[in-house]
């Protein structure tokens, strides 16, 4: 007999066009956070649809910033009101530019050959709706089996700056037993991967300021260089082999556990694949310090810099000594480290080192890295219910490289996240023609409704 999650297949690909229209409707608001577009008309949408499907919906805008929205839907007859689960996502997106590269118009939902494709679509509109498809699919047969909550942000795509005060203030709103994060994707060989651990965000601005106006090139005998100096300041902070120089930068790094060691060595990752994917032209980082790269970049800390200004650079010449000069830098953070610390240390080692007059302009400095307990049951089920609907071999990141603030849900709150998602190995996030294929989002409104029916029948939880 086959089991009661595969009579769902069939069950929502019969819903499948009223989850299109839904979709449709929600890509078509352009909620792009960084532009402040149409993010109040996005969140009313979502509010309504929650109430309809039955939800306790609160819209908390007190505090400045996006809104944001909390939601409970309380479970059925026979479910377990002592189990919940808490859902993230996220309604903002990221800008559309440049528009002449995308095939169709980026804020209309676009189906091409089993393939949807908008702004949004994936990140992170398409799993709110798959999210909510599920939610419907359960109540519809019997009810829900746990409590379910659901916090829905509008500024991950700049960092969430909000979310903490409205976690300091509301956070008791969203206590759960687990949680459920916002993404989640397919590779190239198919294989669902998921994490259960995130980076967090520092980023900051230094500034050289050398004069009050640009001068002629000859005087460089004799006034320093703002873009010169810049470049010596940032120079002292890391070494060829990726090792950051930052007197006190590593200070409070969580180390890897044997199991989470264990799992980032079983990733796959192949170098040449990369280089090609990519076209790198460099040796990578990881060969001259002989460290695995999968290590690396699962479990230390990374300071890059993404971004220099200064001078001229437009066509032809032009001698003259730039007043000024500024790069911008990132602290990818891992779990235990204090991003404000981060900027402290980095002010100790500028002056250490005689660059007193450089300053720091700090962009987000709220964004702690954070990672659950890889042996917690919750995560050992969401891995056993994927292999169970994708039927194949199942990633479990307890690291990725990635940030989001993971760590307002699972450190404040404690309790482990888990991410999973409908998107596949060319969903383009952040570029143009981002995309979902039809049969992913479709296996992911399945996998979410297995784990809520397995979380409230008793799997996944401690005794």
């Amino acid at each position: 007999m086959a089991a009661k999650w595969q009579q769902w297949n069939e069950r929502v690909k019969e819903q499948y066009p009223a989850i299109f229209d839904r979709l449709a409707r929600l890509v078509a608001l352009p909620s792009v956070a960084a532009q402040k577009r149409a993010i109040p008309e996005t969140a009313r949408l979502i509010r309504g649809w929650l109430e309809e499907a039955g939800a306790e919906v609160r819209l908390l805008d007190d505090l400045g910033g996006s809104p944001v929205l909390y939601a409970c839907f309380e479970p059925g007859p026979g479910g377990r009101k002592d189990r919940t689960v808490l859902l993230y996502n996220h309604y903002d997106v990221q800008p559309a530019e440049p528009l002449e590269l995308w095939d169709s118009d980026p804020f209309r939902l676009t189906e091409r050959d089993g393939k949807l494709f908008a702004r949004g679509v994936g990140d992170n509109k398409g799993d709110i709706v798959a999210r909510l498809a599920a939610i419907l699919l359960l109540r519809q047969d019997g009810g829900l089996p746990c409590r379910v909550k659901w916090l829905i942000e509008g500024e991950e795509e700049i960092g969430s700056p909000s979310l903490p005060r409205y976690m300091d203030k509301y956070g008791h709103l969203f206590a759960a037993d687990a949680c459920i994060w916002e993404f989640g994707y397919k590779d190239a060989e198919e294989r669902l991967c998921m994490t259960s651990g995130l980076k967090g965000l520092t980023y900051f601005e230094l500034h050289c300021r050398g004069a009050e106006v640009d001068m002629h090139s000859m005087a460089s005998a004799y006034i320093d260089n703002p873009i010169h100096r810049l470049c010596m300041a940032l120079a002292s902070m890391k070494d060829d082999k990726g090792r950051v120089l930052v007197e006190g930068y590593y200070d409070g790094m969580q180390e890897p556990t044997g199991r989470e060691l264990e799992a980032v060595l079983g990733l796959p990752f192949d170098a040449e694949a990369e280089r090609k994917r990519f076209g790198v032209k460099l040796p990578f980082i990881t060969d001259r310090s002989g460290r695995d790269p999968r290590v690396v970049t699962a479990f230390e800390p990374q300071l890059s810099i993404c971004g220099i200004c200064g001078g001229y650079t437009g066509e032809g010449a032009k001698t003259v000594l730039p007043k000024e000069a500024f790069a911008k830098l990132e602290s990818r953070n891992v779990a235990g480290q204090d991003p404000k610390r981060i900027i402290e240390a980095v002010r100790r080692h500028l002056d250490r080192h005689g660059f007193e007059d450089i300053e720091i302009r700090v962009l987000n400095d709220e964004q702690r890295g954070f990672r659950s307990d890889f042996d917690h049951p919750f995560v050992r089920l969401m891995k056993e219910t994927a292999e169970e609907v994708y039927g194949g071999e199942v990633i479990l990141n307890p690291s990725h490289p990635g940030c989001g603030p993971m760590y307002e849900i699972g450190g404040r709150l404690r309790m482990p996240v888990v991410s999973t998602g409908i998107g596949w190995a060319h969903s383009n996030y952040h570029a143009p023609n981002e995309s979902v294929r039809v049969a992913d989002m479709l296996q992911g409104i399945v996998h979410i409704a297995l784990v809520l029916q397995r979380f409230g029948t008793g799997s996944g939880q401690d005794a």
